[in-house]
């Protein structure tokens, strides 16, 4: 089914999307905004509560979209709840049937979703962006123990008659991970058996597998989060492990494919790694059902900014990348009203 195109009548004021992207360095510089202001006192607070999907236990999702609900919550005196859920998918889909009112996806499933493609082949789901956010880092991890160091390491020994194909967990099969992973799989020609398991379930099991208690584990795991995030990092002081470098496969996607795709690395003082290590990464939206109220998204996206050394300070760094000049380059995804009407009067 063809995705209905959004027409946006022109602006008799202000600056488009697409302009305020193209400002140059120094022009740009103007439009930051301040991370301490409490926000304006006569905006109305919503007249209810909300909830919040974030993402698996553990993970920065979960972790990140708490913490963004419990100053939401402070701020409007009504209850913004967080709640645990397998990730990008699983969030659109309850976002765009009202399960949820606002909710954490990657780009590449917010496209897909909008477009009606991949795992929305059976029809596309309408909701509105009210930001982007942090990127997303894929982790491909492996115990210290394996002797692989990239993507290609993992592919079967020719010389073996019947090489037995790596058992790798591949995220919830409603997760954003899950679509990263499978793409980066089929771009490399790497055939594995899967499984789709959260966070804490992969972790577990790798570490159960390299300690020899649990011979049916993963032998490796493709995760999509920020960085750090807890539950890997934690298992430096266990098995310790390694994460692959995927720069060549990152590059073929980053080419080839739209949806926000980017080859970065991930530092290695995130993991105390011995040097960065190649990746891909995605950019993360915060979208909004489309009966979302235009005081939840006012609210939302002004605590999001003006509190958000409040985010930083309790330990959350990937706030510390938000940025509402990039904030608005949610393309083909529309902002919410309210969400717009905000950046536009803060000169975004």
């Amino acid at each position: 089914m063809d995705r209905p195109r959004l027409l946006t009548p022109a602006r008799p004021t202000g600056m488009t999307r697409r302009s305020v992207l193209g400002l140059g360095a120094a022009a740009a510089s103007a439009l930051l905004l301040p991370g301490c202001s409490r926000g304006r006192a006569d905006e109305p607070a919503p007249a209810g509560s909300a909830t919040f999907a974030t993402g698996n236990a553990g993970g920065v999702y979960a972790t990140f979209g708490a913490a963004l609900s419990g100053l939401i919550s402070e701020v409007t005196g009504m209850e913004l709840k967080p709640v645990i859920t397998n990730g990008s998918v699983d969030n659109l889909r309850r976002v765009a049937t009202g399960k949820a009112d606002l909710g954490f996806t990657t780009s590449d499933s917010a496209l897909a979703a909008y477009e009606g493609s991949g795992l929305f082949s059976s029809g596309w789901l309408k909701f509105s962006a009210l930001a982007r956010l942090y990127d997303n880092y894929v982790h491909f991890v492996v115990p210290m123990a394996s002797s692989a160091s990239t993507i290609d390491d993992l592919k079967p020994d020719p010389k073996k008659a019947h090489p037995k194909p790596l058992v790798v967990s591949v995220g919830p099969s409603n997760s954003g991970t899950r679509v990263v992973a499978d793409l980066i799989l089929a771009t490399a020609g790497l055939e594995v058996t899967k499984r789709y398991l959260t966070l804490e379930d992969s972790v577990k099991q790798l570490k159960d597998k390299a300690e020899g208690k649990n011979p049916n584990g993963i032998d490796a795991m493709i995760w999509s989060g920020g960085v750090p995030t807890a539950p890997i990092a934690a298992l430096q002081s266990s098995i310790g492990f390694r994460l692959l470098d995927i720069g060549s496969v990152a590059q073929d996607i980053a080419l080839k494919r739209f949806g926000g795709y980017v080859v970065s690395s991930i530092p290695p003082s995130q993991y105390g790694l011995a040097s960065s290590v190649p990746t891909l990464a995605i950019p993360n939206y915060l979208v909004a059902t489309p009966t979302l109220s235009d005081s939840w998204a006012w609210w939302t996206v002004n605590t999001l900014f003006r509190r958000q050394n409040d985010l930083v300070n309790t330990d959350h760094p990937e706030a510390g990348s938000l940025d509402p000049r990039s904030a608005i380059a949610t393309m083909p995804i529309p902002l919410h009203p309210a969400a717009e009407n905000w950046y536009r009067n803060n000169h975004i």
